[in-house]
């Protein structure tokens, strides 16, 4: 499978931080946890940027323990990149205070891009935006606070498509000193239905020409992420679902952005084979263990990875339910020893991978969208307690 290669692309600058070639991993809940961004890191070759799954900031001010166990870095990742969520101004701010004053990471996320109930329901995520003077007041805080950290965001193009947001919020963070803005091309309504819209996230592009932005949505591939470059302009891309089950993605699109086309794991232009797919699965679940500090605990969390690992290949429905309830490492590796270890890479496994529901009611606090101005009623209860979304 051939990949179309453009001349080496221009580094995207975050702050003092050149991340080259300019693409970065989505934080996902759950997902990008330390073992999975060092799984990303090493097909990489160590390029490109990493992010952290969605932090709460009220969990991190008070220091919950789940939380400042998401919160650590490898030492080998540089820069340290966190995904803050938060609705409080006060509260952000607290929490970028204290990752700047502690040293807890080189760069700070801000997400108004999450799509899920729990989220929007406290006026947060995706539904954050529409409140344009609440928006402001939680960037200000948090650029003020960062001392000399940047800041960047990720968000949709709106609630949906009655209540737009992305070029409005646009202009607000370049204002307020934002470095640069990540735009998923849905809206909150959309989740991660239909396709992503990529003209406006080269409308975004023409309408914030003084911060770099990157494009989110649809980048199942090295070759959609250099279609994304050229069709919208934008500055880097940001890859989500599509590195599910698939971290050696990173070596494609690093290959792709630096000229090459010799990215995929075989070296040949075509996937990894079984075997190797098998190799990855193991040494996942091992680095989870070892993060969680107990193999059968590692295990266990792996297990929500089996289905997208093998997406595509011939393995039997018994098989693929016992290698989905399995408890520890020796059980992991027998289970996929009785597979045809093989086989090639399926025929039309590079696709749509990931959550695809669509078309989905936003849950928004009462009277959300009466005035899309009006901040009154958010307070720090309106945090979620735990980290995830």
């Amino acid at each position: 499978m051939s990949t179309t290669v453009l001349a080496p692309a221009a580094p995207l600058s975050i702050g003092p931080h050149t991340v080259q070639p300019p693409v970065v991993l989505a934080p996902m809940a759950g997902i990008t946890n330390a073992p999975f961004r060092t799984l990303c890191r090493e097909f990489s070759g160590g390029k490109g940027l990493f992010v952290s799954e969605m932090i709460t900031t009220r969990a991190l001010v008070e220091r919950n323990e789940k939380t400042m166990q998401l919160i650590r870095f490898d030492a080998t990742e540089q820069p340290r990149s966190i995904q803050l969520y938060g609705v409080d101004p006060a509260t952000v701010g607290k929490a970028v205070r204290m990752i700047a004053e502690e040293d807890l990471a080189d760069h700070i996320d801000l997400n108004f891009g999450c799509p899920v109930p729990k989220v929007t329901r406290k006026g947060g995520g995706s539904a954050l935006p529409y409140k344009r003077n609440l928006l402001r007041a939680i960037l200000r805080e948090a650029v003020s606070g960062a001392g000399d950290l940047p800041v960047t965001m990720k968000m949709r193009k709106g609630i949906d498509d009655d209540h737009i947001t992305f070029l409005d919020a646009g202009r607000i963070a370049v204002e307020e000193g934002v470095t640069a803005i990540a735009l998923h091309g849905r809206t909150a309504a959309q989740h991660y239905g239909g396709t992503a819209d990529w003209d406006a996230i080269a409308r975004l592009k023409e309408h914030v020409p003084e911060i770099p932005v990157l494009g989110n949505g649809d980048i199942w591939s090295a070759e959609d992420a250099l279609r994304m470059v050229r069709e919208t302009g934008c500055d880097g891309v940001v890859v989500g679902r599509g590195c599910l089950g698939r971290p050696w993605l990173f070596a494609d699109l690093v290959a792709a952005f630096e000229g090459r086309a010799d990215g995929r794991s075989d070296g040949h232009g075509g996937g990894p084979t079984l075997r190797e797919v098998a190799d990855v699965m193991v040494r996942h679940a091992t680095l989870l263990g070892e993060w969680l500090g107990d193999e059968a605990r590692g295990v266990i969390d792996f297990r929500k990875h089996v289905a997208w690992y093998l997406k595509g290949f011939a393995v039997g429905s018994d098989l693929r339910k016992r290698l989905a309830i399995t408890s520890s490492l020796a059980e992991l590796a027998d289970g996929l020893a009785e597979l045809n270890l093989d086989q090639s890479w399926p025929t039309g496994a590079d696709g749509p991978r990931g959550r695809t529901s669509g078309n989905n009611r936003v849950v928004l606090p009462d009277g959300w969208l009466k005035d899309p101005y009006d901040c009154a009623g958010i307070s720090e209860d309106a945090e979620l307690d735990t980290s995830g979304g």
